[in-house]
This record gives structure tokens, C-alpha cells and sequence, in this order.
């Protein structure tokens, strides 16, 4: 199977929330893997207030499967109680995998 898309995805808790986003976050992962199309599933923590998820597929239907899924859909209910500003979710196209 070659891993070779993914997504990157920025997300900026309000003041004070950092902590319920990332316990969101954990909750994600079992979503995750719940989608035979994603690969790989991080969430991760940049600073008190940043935080991100990076996933892998083998191909655009994993891809866009994810991107209407149930992870995206959750986040859009709680992103105006913590989240600063609208994710920042890019598409990436993957150079090198180990």
C-alpha cells in the first residue's frame, strides 16, 4: 500500500481551552479508526493554544471520505466553544514515508 496523501490540520483553542481540546482530540481517535480509508491518525500539541491533527491515506476516496466523516463533523459542533478561529485543514501530497 503506498501512503503517498494526507491531511494537515491547525487548530487554535480559545484562552483557557487548550485542555478540552485536547481531550476532544484523544476522543478523535477512535473515530479514526473506525475509517478503513485513513492510514495513519496523529492529533498533537503545539503550544498551550495550537494544537493539530496530521492523517495519511492511500488514496483520495480515504481522503475525502475522511474529510466529510464524522471527525470534521464533530469539530464543526465544538469549534465555536473552543476554537479561536476556523481550522486551518490543508491537503498535503506526501513526498517520503517510512
Amino acid at each position: 500500500m503506498a501512503i503517498d496523501r494526507g491531511i494537515l490540520a491547525l487548530l487554535e483553542a480559545k484562552p483557557g481551552k487548550g485542555e478540552e481540546l485536547a481531550a476532544f482530540l484523544e476522543q478523535g481517535r477512535a473515530l479514526a479508526a473506525e475509517e478503513s480509508g485513513t492510514v495513519t491518525w496523529y492529533a498533537f500539541k503545539l503550544s498551550e493554544t495550537t494544537y493539530g491533527i496530521f492523517d495519511t491515506f492511500s488514496d483520495e476516496q480515504g481522503r475525502q471520505a475522511h474529510l466529510t466523516g464524522p471527525i470534521p463533523e464533530a469539530l464543526n459542533l465544538i469549534g465555536p466553544e473552543l476554537l479561536a478561529k476556523d481550522p486551518s485543514i490543508r491537503a498535503v501530497d506526501l513526498i517520503a514515508a517510512k
